[in-house]
């Protein structure tokens, strides 16, 4: 699962509330979601057309949140846990939306160099044993046996999905591989809210998951959104390292101050390399800038995965992202184009 957040959504905290052709701004948030927070902030003519919109949000949020769901099973619907529990068995009839997600992690994957991979079921959930027991007993606190990392890893390759567009099914062939999507998921799912927000004419929103954001157009005033990117550390007297002023963007942050626990004074966060099995040290947090949603969440880890020089080189290279790093020294990297959108 994501490191949980990062992008802070300021636009009511920086801004004042503006408003043009007698649009007003309105917002709302979910805690029933993803394990997290959601807010949704969009302008409309008014609170009848909000209403609407809300509904709309929420629809998709449960609908998304109930699909990408790998713990828990519902009623009348084949969700990730379903294809999880039939690997091996038998292939599983999906949502298309499901078959989306899970073809857009194949591509994120090559294009990453594996860097992030939705395969990672078996050992991150090793992880997050170790991790919950960790917090539940700190003084019994131990990481992982390297032995049976390695051999949950054994389950990663994502040669053993196989996703059948004309019957719409999924099916593990491996019967030990475990799906995750928690590198991709929320802000899959922003991207894909959003998109059919501009389906119903919305041109003035954003959509925050856990801190996964992603925006459309411009605030109702036609000023830039403003967000903020959380200081990862959490015991400093600065909340945000930096507000940035952003217009049909995403922004996710991946980092190790949310989910951790401590063994003989050192930090395991939840962000596990898949070539090492361990999570990396090197950074404090990673954030991306782009379009996509979906794609900017899985960069967030994927790049966090990098050792700082390679992450900063594939950075450049990629069409339309710009990213910014923290690194566990406390030392801030900016790829070349982040800059010019801090406003602060």
């Amino acid at each position: 699962m994501k490191g949980f957040v990062t992008a802070v959504l300021l636009a009511l905290l920086l801004t004042g509330c503006g408003q043009a052709e007698q649009r007003k701004e309105f917002d709302i948030q979910y805690f029933e979601y993803f394990d997290t927070f959601t807010s949704f902030t969009v302008y409309a003519e008014d609170e009848e057309q909000f209403q609407e919109y809300a509904r709309l949000v929420e629809s998709e949020l449960e609908a998304y949140h109930q699909m990408f769901d790998i713990y828990h099973s519902y009623d009348g619907l084949n969700n990730l846990k379903t294809i999880n529990d039939n690997a091996g068995i038998t292939p599983v009839q999906a949502d298309q939306e499901i078959l989306g997600l899970l073809e857009f992690s194949l591509e994120e994957y090559e294009k990453t160099g594996g860097m992030v991979n939705v395969a990672m079921g078996s050992v991150l959930s090793i992880w997050h044993e170790y991790r919950e027991y960790a917090l539940s007993d700190p003084d019994r606190a131990q990481i992982p046996d390297m032995g049976n990392l390695q051999k949950a890893a054994e389950h990663m390759d994502l040669e053993n999905i196989q996703i059948d567009r004309e019957k719409s099914t999924v099916y593990l062939s491996d019967p030990s591989m475990r799906l995750d999507v928690g590198a991709v998921a929320k802000g899959y799912a922003a991207r894909r809210i959003c998109e059919r927000l501009k389906e119903e004419g919305v041109s003035s929103a954003l959509v925050s998951i856990g801190g996964n954001v992603q925006i459309i157009g411009l605030k109702g005033n036609g000023k830039p959104w403003r967000v903020g990117i959380q200081n990862p550390d959490t015991l400093a007297s600065i909340s945000y390292l930096h507000v940035l002023e952003l217009q049909d963007l995403a922004l996710v942050t991946s980092g190790n101050y949310q989910r951790y626990y401590q063994v003989d004074g050192g930090r395991y966060h939840h962000i596990i390399d898949p070539e090492t099995l361990m999570p990396r040290q090197e950074l404090a947090s990673v954030t991306i800038l782009c379009p996509d949603g979906g794609r900017a969440d899985a960069l967030s880890t994927a790049v966090f995965n990098m050792p700082l020089e390679e992450g900063m080189r594939f950075v450049e290279s990629a069409e339309d992202v710009e990213a910014f790093w923290v690194c566990e020294d406390g030392r801030e990297v900016f790829s070349s184009g982040f800059e010019k959108y801090v406003s602060d």
